[in-house]
């Protein structure tokens, strides 16, 4: 029996129970930091399955390290279970954690065979929060020789260009009086945040392909007859890259403070969570992954540096220092894209099934070749 097909048959013994899985993380979606009952029941299956496992771990108490294999190169498979706010796991990360928890059951039994070591490592609040940061912060990919993970989609793409980007909340500070007695003796701070959000709609012509500006409202006044004296709002900026992001930072920061001059208010901004890296995508995985998945019956062209850009990950920081690919993977979701209700949805339909299976067996194949073939010395870092 080859390698591969002992990694699918050990797959197959445990595919209905990640199945399982994976809908009672969608009908029971936890926010990030807070995903103590996902993080419990994933490590506690992989405790069943072989592997050693330290709950929580690297000082964060939804995080979790499972690792199988005495010796050898050590491969990390990322393992993302946190949802959104209102619209649960609609960008897929029961089909994430699945998927990864699937890949390392696959390899569990071969790994002294095979001279590695394989760890599955429970990573808290991607959207947002930047929980591999902390983890790469508290050694956690110290001697890693790769790392790699899966996110579902609309779309199969092989390589994408994750987004650098950084959060931000803006506050201004005005002053109170009475909208219609005394307008002229307020400053108005609505008006601020208003004149900011044009000043950067006006910057938008001069950003280049790639940069993206977006913002919500946290509060906007307190009364409709008071001039509101103080604005919040949250602002993520992004960048293709890091450099780049460096360069549009300033120029969007230059937007805030013209709106406080123009209004007469006064200004803060703070940077909110961790910065994300953008996404260095290692050739020599990608070449494996590309033909492992083909052989599943899910070809994937490389995009030969032409991927679509969107969205960020904090994968993009893992893989600035540990060789690292994050296929995404299609499924059947009609129109629905990430962060949509419909998307989350389809992640227990047959196509988000599909897409666990063979991320699982991807990613387990594809270490199977990097451990047979000896590329250690090829991935770089």
């Amino acid at each position: 029996m080859s390698t591969k097909h002992a990694a699918q048959q050990a797959f197959d013994g445990v595919e209905q129970q990640l199945r399982d899985l994976s809908r009672w993380m969608y009908e029971n979606p936890e926010l990030g930091y807070e995903e103590f009952e996902a993080s419990a029941r994933i490590s506690a299956f992989l405790g069943d399955n072989g592997f050693d496992v330290t709950y929580p771990s690297h000082g964060l108490d939804t995080a979790f390290e499972a690792t199988v294999g005495t010796s050898g190169p050590r491969v990390v498979i990322c393992c993302e279970y946190d949802a959104l706010p209102e619209v649960g796991h609609a960008c897929g990360h029961n089909v994430i954690a699945t998927s990864a928890v699937g890949a390392g059951v696959a390899l569990a039994p071969l790994v002294e065979e095979l001279g590695i070591r394989v760890t599955v490592l429970g990573t808290p609040a991607e959207e947002g929060g930047g929980g591999k940061v902390e983890l790469i912060d508290a050694g956690a990919f110290e001697d890693a020789a790769a790392s790699m993970m899966v996110h579902p989609g609309p779309y199969d793409e092989i390589d994408p260009s994750f987004m650098a980007c950084q959060h931000y909340d803006v506050e201004f500070f005005g002053k109170d009086s009475h909208a219609a007695f005394a307008p002229e003796e307020g400053i108005n701070a609505l008006d601020a945040f208003v004149q900011a959000y044009v000043n950067i709609s006006t910057l938008r012509q001069a950003m280049v392909d790639g940069d993206r500006v977006h913002c919500k409202v946290s509060h906007g006044g307190d009364a409709v007859n008071v001039v509101p004296s103080y604005t919040k709002s949250e602002w993520l900026i992004r960048s293709q890259t890091v450099e780049r992001l460096d360069e549009l930072v300033p120029k969007v920061k230059a937007c805030f403070e013209a709106a406080a001059i123009a209004t007469g208010c006064r200004f803060e901004w703070a940077p909110t969570a961790h910065g994300y890296d953008n996404m260095a995508n290692n050739g020599v995985m990608v070449d494996l992954y590309a033909a492992n998945s083909e052989a599943l019956g899910r070809p994937m062209p490389i995009s030969d540096g032409a991927a679509r850009a969107g969205g960020s990950s904090d994968m993009g920081n893992v893989s600035q220092v540990v060789p690292s690919i994050h296929p995404m993977l299609g499924m059947d979701c009609g129109d629905a894209v990430n962060h949509q209700p419909e998307f989350a949805a389809a992640t227990v339909e047959p196509g988000g099934e599909s897409a666990l299976r063979d991320g699982a067996l991807g990613m387990a194949w594809t270490i199977i070749d990097m451990a047979e073939q000896d590329v250690w010395d090829r991935l770089g870092g």
